[in-house]
């Protein structure tokens, strides 16, 4: 295919996943249980966290955290006590443990304080064209309170080459309009011309078959790559090509 054909091929497979049915299968199924801003960013920031391994499983285990935190995410978050955060060291899932969450816990409490919510927070400066910067600072803010070593590997870095697909996810369903009824459209202060597509197994496969990516990594450079051909053919929204990759690789097996 020509890259006008591609554009069309990847148009088409956006257009055919991105509706409310896709939500039944996806993790974002969890924020789609809240109507409350604050609710819905917390939800998807705690699911997109452990949004690795079996798909199931993942909904599954974050359907528990919400369960944890009495199906009221904000709410507990900002009122929690230590006895309500020795509840939630129960939880596992992979390697994110209960004394990761509960350090989620308190650090995003501090964040809705302290530094006016996740929407400002990971908000990129005017001259930025992506959100590696504002994410490398977001990680920093969130682990300025105590806590173990272990726990920061649940945030990645892209200044330190991570493609950082769950935090890029996350943003994708904040940023990106709900005209759609999938993404959230939240946050009005960002761009979605900013956005980077989720880079993971199944979206770099399909996208070196099709000839959108040539690097063998899945790291950060791998999404600036994938980055500079997708804004060709959509400059204002090339994360929705997430849709048509993501698509294609899961439920086509292509």
């Amino acid at each position: 295919m020509n890259e006008e054909e591609l554009k069309a091929f990847l148009d088409e497979k956006v257009t055919l996943y991105e509706n409310p049915k896709f939500i039944e299968s996806d993790p974002i199924q969890i924020p789609h249980l809240f109507n409350k801003k604050e609710d819905i960013e917390i939800a998807g920031f705690l699911t997109a966290t452990i949004a690795w391994g079996n798909r199931k499983m993942i909904i599954k285990n974050a359907q528990r955290m919400m369960l944890l935190m009495d199906n009221s995410p904000f709410e507990f978050t900002m009122n929690h006590s230590e006895k309500d955060l020795k509840q939630v060291e129960s939880f596992v899932h992979r390697t994110f443990k209960g004394v990761d969450f509960a350090y989620f816990i308190k650090s995003l409490q501090h964040i809705y304080n302290i530094k006016n919510g996740l929407e400002q927070l990971l908000l990129p400066k005017d001259i930025e064209t992506n959100y590696k910067n504002a994410i490398t600072a977001f990680k920093s803010v969130f682990f300025s309170l105590p806590h173990l070593s272990r726990t920061q590997k649940h945030v990645s870095d892209p200044s330190k080459n991570s493609a950082a697909k769950r935090i890029n996810m996350f943003l994708r369903w904040m940023v990106r309009s709900n005209k759609n009824g999938v993404d959230f459209g939240l946050w009005k202060s960002h761009s979605s011309s900013k956005l980077s597509c989720p880079l993971d197994v199944h979206s770099g496969n399909v996208a070196r078959k099709i000839g959108l990516l040539k690097r063998k990594q899945n790291d950060w450079k791998a999404v600036e790559e994938l980055n500079a051909k997708l804004r060709n053919f959509d400059n204002s929204d090339p994360s929705k090509y997430d849709f048509a990759l993501f698509g294609l690789g899961v439920f086509e097996k292509f």
